[in-house]
């Protein structure tokens, strides 16, 4: 039997945590730059706001239900999230984290498993204080829907055992929320007419592969209960990170625009280095604001092969100003940098250019002595000055929360 349990409106309970006084009342989390909403309370959900709606669009009626609104705080989410995740694995050995709020669990030889979720949800709302919804079934297809339907529950839990409840939880359940179909899929069906998860399971199975291909196959064998998706328990090797997020204004500043390249690369090797990887091709990007329409648009991109794979933040710097330069144009506002490391390979299978001097081990014990030092007095305490002081550019967070968890000015004081 696999569960999913997935944190209830995930960031908007993590600001709750700190701000008891908010509880039952509407609570909203805005994106990078407070653009639109991307967490909703029940309580804002009850008002009629949209999840993915421009925050301008809704402000008045926020402001007039006084919803409070909070800017994405996303070093808060994640702490919050490991400890959300380490609390579900003390109830056994076969966890997926899926996401920042989503995990799989995956349960053998076990009786009684709806009193143990009502057990393993009791244990996280009260170690964590984050509400969580389980959906426990056959697979991990079913246990998404089944957690669907939890978090409509009171309980919070739904358990999918007997075929009688796996054919009555999909045979109304929408097509348009069943795991693994998109917009483009969810079209094609119903243009035959197939609304819900119950009209799917009832196709054939050669015409399931021939409209959704192998993986819509797969989805329509765990409908009927035949596990196709495995648990991951190991994470695959990352193909590429990027860093990238929107300015808080548009700039053709070079200076500007160098300070958040180097700010970005910094974090992207920071990336690196927790993932024991190195790059050995350093992408770059601008990109100006396609929504402005009176404005010319301009997003130039450009790749460039390191000499020696690597994780460090001085190399990974000077190749990323490197690309800056070459593709600016001051003629273009621009709204964002984005830079991606690809081509990445294990940093213990590293080799080394017969032709090409290289000063990695000093740059790298830098790089590790940074880390240290920024671990412990909070991140960003030691930085190139490359990435600038004042920021001009940085992204606009006009109502972020305080970083309780993992910043020790912002730790609450009690007397």
């Amino acid at each position: 039997m696999y569960a999913l349990v997935d944190g209830n409106n995930f960031y908007a309970s993590c600001e709750r945590l700190f701000r008891p006084e908010l509880n039952g009342k509407p609570v909203v989390v805005l994106s990078n730059n407070d653009g639109c909403i991307i967490s909703r309370s029940n309580e804002a959900k009850a008002l009629g706001i949209k999840m993915g709606v421009p925050y301008f669009k809704v402000k008045e009626l926020i402001e007039k239900e006084q919803v409070a609104v909070f800017s994405s705080n996303y070093t808060l989410y994640a702490d919050i999230s490991a400890r959300l995740m380490n609390n579900l694995a003390r109830f056994t050995p076969e966890v997926e984290v899926y996401s920042i709020d989503e995990c799989f669990l995956r349960f053998k030889g076990m009786d009684s498993l709806e009193t143990y979720a009502h057990q393993m949800r009791q244990s996280v709302i009260q170690n964590t204080g984050i509400p969580v919804s389980i959906g426990i079934a056959p697979t991990k297809t079913l246990a998404k829907l089944a957690n669907k339907k939890a978090k409509k529950s009171e309980s919070g839990v739904c358990v999918l055992e007997s075929d009688e409840a796996i054919h009555e939880a999909v045979e109304n359940f929408p097509i348009a929320d069943l795991w693994g179909i998109g917009r483009a899929y969810q079209a094609k069906l119903e243009l035959d007419y197939i609304f819900t998860a119950g009209q799917l399971r009832k196709q054939s199975e050669a015409w399931v592969k021939n409209k959704l291909t192998i993986q819509g196959l797969r989805m329509w064998h765990e409908l009927w209960g035949r596990s196709c998706i495995p648990l991951k328990e190991v994470l695959e090797r990352k193909q590429a990170i990027c860093t990238s997020r929107s300015f808080g204004k548009l700039t053709n500043n070079l200076e500007e625009l160098t300070e958040a390249t180097s700010s970005y690369t910094s974090r992207l090797a920071e990336k690196l280095r927790a993932d024991q990887s190195c790059a050995t091709i350093l992408n770059i990007q601008l990109l100006t604001n396609r929504f402005r329409k009176d404005l010319p648009q301009h997003n130039p991109c450009i790749s460039l092969p390191l000499s020696h794979p690597v994780n460090n933040t001085t190399d990974l710097i000077k190749t990323a100003v490197r690309g800056l330069k070459s593709i600016y144009n001051p003629r273009y506002q621009y709204s964002k940098v984005a830079v991606i490391a690809t081509g990445l390979i294990p940093e213990q299978e590293v080799q080394l250019h017969l032709f090409t001097e290289w000063n990695g081990p000093k740059n790298n014990s830098l790089s590790k002595l940074m880390d240290q030092l920024n671990r412990y007095y909070g991140s960003g305490t030691i930085r190139l000055a490359s990435e600038g002081f004042k920021k001009r550019w940085a992204m606009k967070r006009e109502n972020v929360s305080p970083s309780y968890t993992t910043d020790w000015e912002d730790v609450l004081k009690v007397g």
